[in-house]
């Protein structure tokens, strides 16, 4: 094996905690170790939050690792307290199966599957069917609810009330990694941050209940300088799929990211030589646009292709810096003869998502942040029509300094 895959992450500033430091550092570079990430199928596409975990997978594999992917069927259907506030939505068997399918078919883009390279599991297949007796004398037995009570995931919702449903979790996801062990040798969890607690659950279940070593380890979270997950928009999660986040929006998110995030995103979400990575975190003013630039191509080439992530980029730079319009821009249609009969700007900004809602859009255009074919709209009621298009058959209306949307008729 080349470097060892621990320097690589702690260099590129994966590793935020570790539950034998020395061990885990000392096995990832003297054998092919078996490892898992669990995914929750809560939607049916991974998101830009789940992607750092995706790039940790990679490098890992890269370095001769065997990846466990492991779809959480079973525990979605719990869903986990970590992080949340507020207890998580019931889905159903049929909406849950459809979601663990489709993350299987995007960690398949990233992740080399064939000849065992790596796994593919859904704990549907060994929690759905449990006897709840034997589970508590086999895996109960192992956990102090005295300790269980003062994880960081459970000490959040104890305020509104921590159900047991929710309490249960924990011994889920311990077991999962059991589980994993027997099958397939598996001795490391990775996962966020935020998981630390459950994956020492199982470390320590295993270690008890196998007398064998098993070893955990968290990534940090990807937040902006307000400590709030990044991966979200005024519409939502950043999503890999291109239906539901398009390559151009997906580009521009991250070409719009703060200042300070630039290097910390550039070392954990593309491949790039950490020199260059320092090198590009180091502009400053104007400059740093360049890096921003530079990080938002690498992001979407791992995720969407290279094409797409330069059909992006040439439609981000002839929006912004040559003011003119590109066909990849984000455009929304609308019947011609609902066009040439005439829509009201702040249903044209609700529709193309420019605002959350009405009230909103018209407090965007009371504050002069809205404009119509680069002429600024200062009246709220104001209505276009085919009669406003330019010369390329469209309306362009830009919200601030890196919103735009095109209006064009079907």
């Amino acid at each position: 094996m080349s470097q060892n895959v621990y320097d690589v992450l702690l260099e590129r500033g994966f590793i935020e905690q570790t539950t034998h430091e020395e061990e885990i550092r000392e096995l990832l570079g003297k054998e092919k170790v078996t490892f898992y990430i669990g995914f929750d199928a809560t939607a049916d596409s991974l998101t830009a939050g789940h992607f750092l975990t995706v790039m940790a997978m990679m490098h890992m594999q890269q370095h001769g690792h065997r990846p466990i992917a492991l779809l959480g069927g079973g525990t979605t259907m719990i869903g986990d307290p970590s992080g949340k506030s507020d207890m998580r939505t019931m889905m159903t068997r049929e909406t849950i199966d459809y979601n663990a399918k489709r993350f299987h078919e995007q960690l398949a883009r990233f992740i080399d599957f064939d000849n065992d390279n790596a796994i593919i599991e859904n704990n549907a297949d060994w929690l759905l069917d449990l006897n709840y007796v034997e589970f508590l004398r086999e895996i109960g037995v192992h956990f102090s609810v005295n300790k269980m009570l003062t994880a960081e995931c459970y000490k959040q919702r104890m305020e509104k009330g921590l159900t047991f449903f929710e309490f249960n979790y924990m011994l889920m996801q311990s077991y999962d990694f059991w589980k994993l062990n027997k099958m397939h040798n598996c001795v490391l969890e990775l996962g966020g941050n935020d998981q630390w607690s459950n994956i020492i659950g199982g470390v320590e279940l295993i270690r008890r209940k196998e007398g064998k070593p098993a070893y955990g380890l968290t990534f940090k979270l990807l937040t902006t300088s307000e400590g709030i997950k990044m991966g979200k928009t005024m519409k939502g999660a950043v999503w890999l799929d291109p239906e539901k986040t398009s390559p151009y929006e997906f580009y521009q998110y991250w070409r719009n990211i703060e200042d300070v995030k630039v290097e910390e995103c550039l070392g954990l979400l593309t491949f790039l030589p950490m020199d260059e990575v320092r090198r590009l975190g180091a502009l400053e003013g104007a400059e740093i646009n360049k890096a921003k630039e530079v990080l938002a191509y690498e992001i979407t080439k791992i995720v969407h292709g290279e094409e797409e992530a330069r059909k992006a980029q040439d439609a981000a730079r002839a929006i912004f810096e040559a003011g003119g319009k590109s066909a990849d821009m984000p455009t929304t249609t609308y019947p011609a003869d609902q066009l040439a009969a005439g829509i009201d700007l702040i249903t044209l900004m609700v529709d193309t998502k420019l605002a959350k809602n009405r009230s909103e859009a018209r407090r965007l255009i009371a504050q002069g942040g809205v404009s119509v074919n680069d002429v600024k709209i200062s009246d709220d009621k104001a209505v276009f029509s085919s009669t406003d298009f330019d010369a390329d058959g469209a309306i362009i209306i830009k919200k601030g300094k890196k919103g735009y949307h095109q209006i064009k008729a079907q």
